[in-house]
């Protein structure tokens, strides 16, 4: 039930308005308040023939029909996509309706009380079908299609069946299409979205469970019980207290930004993915000893050949042959990541104004023929040459030779869990992420993200000894 009142004191008043009347709250619809709610989780909710995949931000898309609202759990699925790699996931979501009636409010044109509406339904089972892609390929297929069960088809037939997961997840559906549907949706919607902030410019949270745009008037003895989301243009005088549960929808005329979505703010933001860190000593202890051995047997069998390294940069442009830049290793801790300079000596001016022609997404940087390498930047880097000395770095503790890729503090900070999770091992010379890496247009960030984590979970023997026999083909071949 959701009642919402202006009191005078001592006196009860009309309601301030119905939400089934109006048609948005904080510059949005129903609908699209639904697909913010999925963007804070990370998706981008694909429907046939309406708002476009995006080429960069959403890191998933969840592909729905034009007339339902859903609400699932979805970390079962989101592990099942890291771990199994499928280029999409269909899932048959299901809901039991046990609730034997509905309760809405009644409300005249202006918004005045009426009365209490209780509609009795048979209990049952809806049930509908979602997808879940990374690929926005597939999620364009989706977007083209005439209908849902059209898109549904295409992608049955477009998408191999052994990289379809296919999974069946109970959870809510709501009919965009009825006055119920929309009302039940509101009920939940609610209760199961406690941050509208993470996707909303402009709202803030007063007290628990109250969310007010910064358009509102609210005098300080005005008084509001929550759960209640306030639109925009609001004025609550003395006295004034609204009830909730209640989403008052915006004033007439007034028109909010709802801002655009920031989704490396999103990313990954209910990706369960991380592992419970176990200490586990004799690994620790004998991965350092191998580390120590290779590393100590490398830079003996490489020394040699650094006065001709020496001598290749520095004859180019007379700077250093090293460079060396600030990394944060295993708990956070900074360390100096020592590797022989293959760019000029102004790289950082001129990356500025390159900065248009990136080809990664995230925090990197990437384009294809640099104008920043020195003249042999280029095969040194081929070869891994360029980080003979990381060695150095292996031998003194830093580093391991298997682990996430060292990066600055600045790197790690556009995702909290994806630093947890990395920080928690010494970084390595070579990765998951370096030889499985597709380098696919705007999704590098992306899957440094994935397999770091994926290395964080599965690290052991087996995994390292696998990287480093694919980062010596990859070197090689």
């Amino acid at each position: 039930m959701t009642a919402v009142e202006t009191n005078e004191p001592g006196a009860p008043a009309p309601p301030i308005a119905s939400a089934m009347v109006v048609p948005t709250v904080w510059g949005l619809g129903l609908t699209q308040l639904h697909d913010r709610v999925w963007a804070s989780r990370g998706f981008q909710v694909i429907r046939p023939g309406a708002r476009r995949p995006l080429h960069k931000g959403p890191e998933l898309f969840l592909m729905l029909g034009h007339d339902v609202l859903v609400d699932f759990p979805f970390g079962g699925i989101l592990r099942s996509l890291a771990w199994l790699r499928p280029q999409a996931a269909r899932i048959r979501l299901i809901e039991r309706t046990d609730a034997p009636y509905a309760e809405r409010v009644l409300a005249d044109s202006e918004g005045r009380f009426l009365a209490f509406e209780r509609a009795y339904t048979p209990q049952g089972i809806n049930a509908c079908q979602v997808w879940i892609t990374p690929s926005r390929s597939i999620a364009m297929s989706w977007h083209a299609a005439r209908s849902a069960r059209q898109a549904s088809r295409i992608l049955s037939d477009g998408v191999p069946a052994d990289r379809t997961h296919v999974a069946k997840v109970k959870g809510n559906i709501f009919d965009a299409r009825s006055d119920r549907g929309l009302d039940l949706y509101r009920r939940h919607i609610l209760k199961a979205w406690n941050d509208p902030a993470t996707a909303i410019e402009g709202v803030y949270q007063p007290s628990p469970g109250v969310w007010i745009h910064e358009t509102c008037e609210i005098h300080p003895e005005a008084r509001i019980v929550g759960p209640v989301w306030l639109g925009a243009g609001h004025s609550l005088a003395k006295g004034q207290t609204i009830v909730g549960p209640a989403i008052v929808p915006d004033e007439p005329l007034i028109n909010p930004e709802p801002g655009p979505i920031d989704w490396l703010a999103v990313t990954h933001s209910s990706w369960r993915l991380l592992p419970t860190f176990r200490r586990r000593p004799i690994r620790n202890i004998t991965k350092r000893m191998f580390d120590i051995a290779v590393s100590l047997s490398v830079l003996l069998a490489t020394l040699p050949f650094y006065p001709i390294i020496f001598f290749l940069i520095m004859s180019e442009d007379g700077g250093s042959p090293f460079f060396i830049h600030r990394r944060q290793r295993f708990g956070g801790r900074t360390f100096g990541c020592i590797k022989f300079r293959t760019m000029k000596l102004n790289a950082e001016e001129i990356k500025k104004k390159l900065i248009e022609e990136n080809q990664a997404d995230g925090p990197q940087f990437f384009m294809q023929n640099d104008p920043r390498l020195l003249k042999h930047g280029g095969w040194m880097r081929r070869y891994k040459v360029d980080e003979f000395p990381q060695f150095i770095n292996v031998l003194l503790g830093h580093m391991s030779l298997v682990g996430p890729r060292p990066s600055p503090d600045k790197e790690n900070q556009y995702c909290p869990a994806w630093r947890e999770a990395r920080l928690s091992v010494r970084p390595g010379i070579t990765g998951l992420w370096q030889v499985s890496s597709e380098r696919k247009p705007q999704t590098d960030f992306q899957e440094w993200i994935r397999y770091d984590l994926e290395y964080v979970q599965r690290n052991s023997w087996r995994l390292d000894i696998a990287i480093i026999i694919a980062t010596i083909r990859k070197i090689l071949f």
